[in-house]
């Protein structure tokens, strides 16, 4: 008699289509392919709206960004949501054993709640806001960086990377035509949220005052400006003031700064995304500090 091996065959394929589903999630999850939007997947609903964020709650999400904001002493943790490979990934061993709430949760948990663009890896913790810094604090930083009404995350976010990798004190920004504190910056900076102050003013113009008191020569980056950057270096304590992309510069600001300064560039454009502009501004200031 000749042996039926449908059944075998069945179960077969349910496994391997198991191990693809897997794989696929743990591609997800380690952001090497993105999550298809919502609408294509557990049809979950097309018009999806973050959720409604108290003052003092943050969500970050993506693997280096929890991970140094895990490290960071000065993070107040919530509540930390994980996938079982983020969580092997993280290195967070026993979960029962954290200092803070935890629950194990799959990828499509996360869509739901941070949408169907957020690059999640399969970890988002709950936190609050980092403590505010005082410009106080500066007074023995030599080179620290001032955005005037940069508003879009992802390139303050790529500032701050650059920020930290030039070992400058801190990104001041204003309060308002800024972004505050979010998921989205955070993975941006890819960690460096929390390796940098990032302080937020209400008065532009006063801060810079503020930091003329403090020993710093304020120098305002402008296509325009009178002189090329590296000549208008002077003294130990340097701050950078970049404006938004488009508008540049307010006015009250060029007529705050101590020097307008232009970044000479010899090639037909003659003008740079201001993350760019704001690394070659900071290599330039390093290169003037320690010489």
């Amino acid at each position: 008699m000749s042996k039926d091996k449908t059944g075998d065959k069945s179960a077969r394929d349910t496994h391997y289509a198991n191990l693809r589903r897997a794989h696929r999630d743990a591609r997800r999850e380690r952001g090497e392919i993105p999550t298809p939007r919502q609408d294509k997947r557990a049809k979950l609903s097309a018009d999806w709206k973050p959720p409604a964020l108290a003052p003092d709650q943050v969500l970050l999400y993506g693997l280096h960004t929890v991970r140094a904001a895990l490290d960071n002493p000065e993070r107040r943790i919530i509540r930390l949501s994980v996938t079982q490979n983020a969580a092997a990934r993280l290195d967070l061993g026993d979960l029962t054993t954290l200092p803070f709430p935890t629950e194990t949760v799959m990828p499509q948990e996360l869509d739901r709640i941070l949408g169907p663009d957020a690059i999640h890896q399969g970890v988002m913790l709950e936190t609050q806001p980092l403590p505010h810094r005082k410009l106080e604090a500066l007074r023995d930083c030599p080179l620290i960086l001032v955005l005037d009404q940069v508003t879009d995350p992802h390139n303050v976010g790529a500032i701050m990377r650059s920020a930290v990798a030039f070992d400058a004190g801190a990104l001041i920004t204003t309060m308002r035509h800024s972004p505050t504190e979010s998921g989205v910056l955070a993975k941006s900076a890819s960690g460096a949220l929390e390796l940098i102050p990032y302080i937020q003013i209400t008065n532009l113009a006063d801060t810079l005052e503020e930091l003329h008191e403090l020993g710093f020569m304020t120098i305002g980056l402008d296509s325009e400006g009178p002189q090329p950057l590296e000549g208008t270096f002077a003294g130990d304590k340097i701050a950078l003031v970049l404006g938004s992309e488009g508008k540049g510069l307010r006015q009250k600001t060029r007529q705050t700064v101590k020097a307008l300064a232009r970044l000479d560039m010899p090639g037909a454009i003659k003008s740079l995304n201001v993350s760019n502009a704001a690394a070659i501004a900071m290599y330039a200031a390093r290169h003037h500090l320690k010489g």
